[in-house]
């Protein structure tokens, strides 16, 4: 049975998402997605433990073996994706039992659920698939099962943040497409590991730089990097909270992942950060989703929408990581990609509670929430100051890998901006501390209780960021291992 766990891991919500919607009941389908997490949670963890010990695992889909045939691959680049993913889902199970009854018509309830078992049956597919234009169709079942679950959002504006999610989302899946399609054309096989080697001695075809080109655009529209983010901060903030917590802390990270893969193990990190300018573009573009990511972010008027920002900074970091093409500067950027999902997970599951409890994220309405909802207010504050990278917050260690990472190779300007960013993150939380602490509560009715559910799946997220912050032993292990992986294979 072991041999199969990596196809079913990726079966589990694969099957859940028609059985939401067939059995058209609200506790059947949140039953059916929660199984669906922590039965792949379960194979996440066995599989890490299989990778650790024996070394990379791999499954041919129906017996068919590579290049012919489907083959998933487990190993330590993708493990860290795997239990990263599964672990949110699992939390956000938890946390949308009452989240989602609050938010979405009863109706269409199961629907969401079934949405929810694609989005994560398409990262996890993500995640193991070896190749490439399986990677494309499993990228595809998570964005179209994305917009139509960011379209049941409250307000009637979610659906014009759904279709511009799809439209941009689009535009990068062709670019993927085109990308795999000029790389088959070059080498005739979709395989990634066959697609390395065959590639391996064509640098110089101008095909095969094109090819790069598309593949790295696509994703880098899927990961919002700066300028190509438009669709991030509507998406996130007009998504049902539960939605936005699993989006925020899941999605970017996954097609970042799909962009590691990529550059080093099928190109190689010699054609893509040696010969192509790729690294130097990407320290730019990382300077600037710091500095305006974290800008625009100082000045939001809604809770939602300051972190939808402050994501996009976020990503500069890792961005920055992934620039510098060293095995510190990938582990810093895995790191981060760890600490950052399970901080704004943290945060974006906050700003649900609020929602349910006072029916707004805007800051105005929030004023005084912090001496009517002092245990919220903390979670939002423990979690905000590892956005800013204070000790003993996971964000510090992680921003703090990634300084080493820059010094080593001198790049000065851009840890400046990583500082300066900091400093701005410094002053958005403040805002949020300012207006839940020190203005006077607003008139707005609050519920007697918060759902005990939903304040559990914020603390654990809070608490999983401090102590990844007092001890780092097991994100650094997972990052240290994934890029010496992917550096490794990528030569």
């Amino acid at each position: 049975m072991t041999v199969q766990l990596p196809f079913v891991q990726v079966l589990l919500p694969l099957l859940g998402a028609p059985l939401c919607a067939l059995l058209r009941s609200r506790v059947a389908a949140w039953l059916l997605f929660l199984l669906a997490a922590l039965g792949s949670l379960g194979c996440a963890v066995l599989l890490a433990q299989r990778v650790a010990t024996a070394g990379t695992q791999r499954y041919s889909v129906g017996g068919w073996t590579a290049p012919v045939g489907i083959e998933f691959v487990i190993d330590d680049f993708n493990t860290p994706v795997l239990l990263l993913v599964s672990l949110i889902a699992a939390v956000v199970a938890v946390f949308s039992h009452r989240s989602l009854a609050a938010e979405v018509a009863a109706k269409r309830v199961p629907l969401v659920y079934a949405c929810l078992c694609l989005v994560l049956a398409g990262m996890l597919g993500i995640a193991v698939t070896g190749d490439a234009f399986n990677a494309f169709v499993f990228l595809e079942i998570m964005s179209l099962a994305s917009y139509a679950l960011i379209a049941m959002g409250r307000r009637r504006r979610a659906l014009l943040a759904a279709f511009r999610y799809l439209v941009v989302g689009s535009v990068g899946a062709v670019f993927v497409l085109i990308g795999i399609g000029l790389a088959y054309a070059v080498t005739g096989t979709l395989n990634m590991a066959d697609l390395a080697q065959r590639l391996g001695g064509l640098h110089g075809n101008r095909a095969l730089y094109a090819a790069v080109v598309f593949v790295l655009v696509g994703l880098a529209v899927k990961m919002a990097v700066f300028p190509l983010h438009a669709w991030l901060p509507d998406a996130y903030a007009q998504a049902p909270s539960a939605v936005g917590v699993l989006l925020s802390a899941t999605a970017t990270k996954v097609a970042i992942y799909a962009l590691l893969r990529f550059a080093f193990t099928v190109f190689g990190a010699t054609l893509v950060f040696g010969v192509m300018p790729v690294g130097r573009i990407g320290a730019l573009l990382a300077v600037l989703a710091m500095l305006i990511g974290s800008a625009v972010a100082c000045f939001q008027t809604d809770l939602k929408y300051l972190l939808a920002w402050s994501s996009i900074a976020q990503i500069g970091y890792i961005v920055a990581g992934i620039s510098l093409a060293t095995t510190a500067g990938v582990s810093a950027a895995y790191l981060h990609v760890i600490n950052h999902a399970v901080t704004k997970a943290a945060l974006f599951a906050a700003a649900g509670l609020l929602v349910l409890r006072l029916g707004s994220a805007r800051l105005d309405d929030l004023a005084g929430f912090g001496r009517r909802m002092p245990w919220t207010f903390a979670a939002v504050v423990v979690a905000g100051l590892g956005l800013v990278g204070v000790p003993p917050t996971a964000g510090f260690v992680s921003k703090w890998a990634l300084a080493t990472a820059l010094l080593e190779r001198g790049q000065w300007p851009v840890l400046a901006a990583m500082l300066v960013s900091s400093l701005l993150a410094l002053v958005y939380v403040g805002r949020i501390v300012e207006v839940g602490w020190f203005r006077e509560p607003s008139l707005v009715t609050v519920m007697n209780r918060p759902p005990v559910s939903m304040v559990a799946a914020i603390w654990f997220l809070v608490l999983l960021s401090v102590y990844f912050g007092l001890d780092a032993t097991l994100p650094s292990s997972l990052a240290d291992a994934a890029a010496a992986a992917l550096l490794r294979n990528g030569g």
